[in-house]
């Protein structure tokens, strides 16, 4: 059984001159039906002539030259222009002289170069051919000429208009492509940060306690089996990370949920910070994702400006929202450069204003400091 819904799919992947060459055919065929003899266009309006040899080439010149109104369009203007003006001039006033307006129309479509001059020289032509009919004895007269002048200026400004919806919607997909690119580098950028920053502050924290701890050959194996733990973790979240620029990688990347907090929160205590951890409930989707970035910047500024100090992590799931808190206390030790470059936090905030939640960072009295966020579970109305 033929399948006449997969034809239209089969049509576009034939080559264009293929597609393009039935109009010119159905047009010539159209032109040698005894009926149709003198029932095509008629510019000047001069008595009819019969059929002879040089009509076949004229009928040839104006419809073939259609299979590559796309490919060539200005050719095939040049060529039906040409054919059309031998047709009215030798009087045979075919059907193949609707490929006039269908040349017009495809060269302001697909003509890409030398627009304006093509319709300037079109509009030059056009002078000359109306001065011979005139001489002829065409009875159309000035207003006559100056209709068919704007019907065929009608078929070129639809071109026109049909080249200007192309180019304005290429620029849009090109201007959506440039955005989903930047916005895809930005969250790619955001998943190293998170994930290089957490495990490479607490292999730095855990080496620049390793130094002290020579006379205790025991903690000291404990702490760089730690760094070496660490150094393996970061190695594969960023394996996972790199799959995402890989377009051959099959595979969706693993990505971290609520449920690896408790892995994350032990990671934190061996890197030698106090965590007291408590979570209620569940969530999952961008929420899930979104509360475990929250939790892993604010241990890891906790490593980075309050190594040693007690920190509480306390994450509640709801029907709606999911909120974070992770409070420091100060009296800890600073084993990072003051400062930092705050990416972090600010990937957060725009994490959480995506979903359209709340997200805060501010310093307590005492020296330490507090994140909050309020993280809705589903997409905001």
């Amino acid at each position: 059984m033929i399948d006449f819904r997969s034809f239209p799919d089969r049509w576009r992947r034939w080559p264009v001159l293929v597609r393009d060459l039935p109009i010119g055919l159905v047009l010539g065929v159209a032109s040698l039906v005894p009926a149709l003899h003198n029932r095509g266009t008629q510019l000047g309006d001069l008595p009819a002539r019969p059929f002879d040899a040089l009509t076949y080439v004229v009928i040839a010149l104006e419809c073939l030259p259609l299979a590559v109104r796309r490919r060539w369009p200005a050719v095939c203007l040049a060529l039906v222009s040409l054919g059309f003006a031998i047709d009215q001039l030798r009087g045979y006033h075919l059907v193949a002289g609707t490929a006039l307006g269908i040349a017009l129309l495809s060269t302001a479509a697909h003509l890409e170069r030398h627009r304006r001059t093509t319709a300037v020289l079109a509009t030059a032509a056009y002078v000359p051919l109306a001065l011979a009919l005139d001489r002829q004895g065409s009875t159309e007269g000035i207003a006559g000429f100056v209709t068919f002048y704007l019907v065929a200026a009608i078929a070129w400004g639809a071109g026109a208009w049909l080249w200007q919806s192309r180019a304005a919607e290429a620029e849009r997909r090109i201007h959506v492509a440039e955005t989903t690119r930047t916005a895809e580098r930005t969250r790619i950028a955001r998943e190293l940060h998170d994930v290089v920053t957490h495990h490479v502050t607490a292999m730095v924290v855990q080496a620049e306690a390793a130094r002290y701890l020579t006379a205790a050959p025991d903690r000291l194996d404990e702490t760089l089996t730690a760094i070496t733990g660490t150094g393996r973790r970061a190695i594969s979240d960023l394996r996972h990370l790199l799959d995402l620029l890989n377009p051959d990688h099959g595979a969706e990347p693993r990505m971290p949920s609520v449920g690896d907090l408790a892995t994350l929160v032990e990671q934190t205590r061996q890197a030698g910070q106090p965590v007291e951890f408590s979570e209620d409930g569940r969530t999952s989707g961008s929420a899930e994702i979104t509360t475990y970035r929250v939790v892993q910047e604010a241990l890891t500024n906790a490593l980075k400006y309050a190594h040693g100090s007690p920190t509480t992590v306390r994450v509640r799931h709801g029907e709606r929202e999911t909120t974070v808190e992770v409070s420091t206390d100060g009296s800890g030790t600073n084993t990072a450069s003051p400062g930092g470059s705050g990416r972090g936090l600010a990937g957060l905030r725009d994490r959480v204003d995506v979903l359209g939640g709340d997200f805060s960072a501010d310093r307590r009295a005492d020296g330490g400091f507090v994140v909050q966020a309020r993280i809705p579970t589903g997409s905001p109305l």
